[in-house]
């Protein structure tokens, strides 16, 4: 099986990756050499999605425990340990909602946690090697589990001589992670073994991950894909043009609820008025056992700008901003604006949680049973 282009790379000691918010239109990389910038990389929205925040976050820790071996002002245990605390919080308030987050930096540091303080910026980078490599093979079996869930829709739409249709919202693909993503792992193997899909893409306001990046990186892998506005999806189901619908996520709570990007629980709603599965593509690591529900996540409220303006690129060849990306403003100034990033779609909603060790339902039992296996 070919692999994809991974989102974040390493060469030698530099980590790598893509600036999101330039895309699609300009494609610039970005070092991440301090710990700041991993954390002003994250809160920007440089890099998002909640698998690749939680690989940054664990470079980050990596990062900073480096500059302070290099600097020689942390000698001693006390010290260290106080920077490290430091460094651990900074990065882990840089966006409250993914689990991801607080996960990869708290895998480093467990990992440091048993190692000497020499050893410490060593054993990090070691450690988020680990964690990198070990995002892309779960995003790949990710992939294998959910071509598996969809083998009856497959073998139905090839009866029918047509794709399989496939709604998808927000950006799940191989720039929300390391390699492959998430809700999009099973169309890229499905699309790589020749079976024929079609992606329907939300557009996905206010950020347009969506039509920005979803289609942005469907197109170079040649996966046929339709941008469609937000408020098509329900239009699209009652036509019959939807066989599937498949997201991603941000965190799951201990009984199965899902947070996700903002206008996913309308997705899910509209999928079971027309009994359409409602997949929720979800490596392990963001389950979080710790949250009772749905209801008890702290939900990020982001910047009104994000609404009152759009970005874009200016195509009028007669404007002196031919070819530039420029913001305009589309609310009227003095409408108040609320921005709640994600949203709670109910577990009762799920078909069930594809991840990395297979298809288990959205329930608080099942969620217990396959956490029980992973090791701590």
């Amino acid at each position: 099986m070919a692999k994809l282009p991974y989102t974040l790379w390493i060469e030698g000691h530099r980590v790598l990756t893509w600036d999101q918010r330039r895309l699609p239109f300009r494609e610039e990389v970005i070092e991440l050499s301090t710990w700041q910038e991993a954390a002003h990389a994250i809160r920007s929205m440089q890099v998002r999605g909640a698998p690749l925040i939680g690989v940054t976050a664990a470079f980050g820790v990596a990062l900073g425990l480096r500059e302070l071996a290099g600097s020689g002002r942390h000698s001693s245990l006390t010290a260290a340990q106080t920077a490290l605390d430091e460094i651990c919080a900074s990065l882990i308030a840089t966006r409250p909602t993914a689990v991801n987050l607080a996960w990869g930096v708290n895998q480093v540091r467990r990992a440091v946690a048993q190692a000497p303080h020499p050893d410490w910026a060593r054993v990090a980078w070691a450690r988020a090697l680990e964690l990198h490599a070990a995002d892309a093979q779960c995003n790949a079996e990710i992939g294998n589990h959910g071509l598996s869930a969809w083998k009856e829709m497959i073998a139905r739409a090839k009866d029918q001589a047509r794709p399989l249709q496939i709604l998808t919202h927000c950006n799940a693909g191989a720039l929300a992670t390391v390699a492959w993503g998430t809700a999009l792992a099973p169309v890229y193997q499905a699309h790589q073994q020749g079976i024929a899909v079609h992606v329907w893409v939300d557009e996905t306001r206010p950020r347009n991950q969506g039509a920005s990046l979803t289609a942005w990186e469907l197109a170079r892998a040649g996966v046929p894909h339709t941008v469609i506005a937000d408020n098509a999806g329900g239009l699209l189901m009652m036509r019959g043009q939807v066989d599937v619908v498949i997201v991603g996520c941000d965190r799951v709570a201990a009984n199965g609820d899902v947070v996700n990007k903002i206008g996913t629980y309308l997705k899910a709603l509209a999928a079971r008025a027309h009994q359409i599965p409602f997949w929720v593509a979800c490596p392990l690591s963001t389950i979080d056992p710790d949250t009772p529900g749905g209801m008890q996540v702290d939900i990020e409220d982001r910047e009104a700008s994000e609404v009152e303006q759009m970005q874009g690129l200016v195509e009028d060849q007669s404007s002196a901003l031919y070819q530039q990306m420029v913001s305009v403003r589309v609310v009227p100034v003095g409408s108040a604006v609320l921005n709640p990033a994600f949203d709670i779609t109910p577990a009762a909603l799920v078909s069930g949680l594809i991840t990395e060790r297979g298809v288990i339902p959205a329930t608080g039992k099942a969620i217990c049973q396959v956490l029980a296996l992973e090791p701590a």
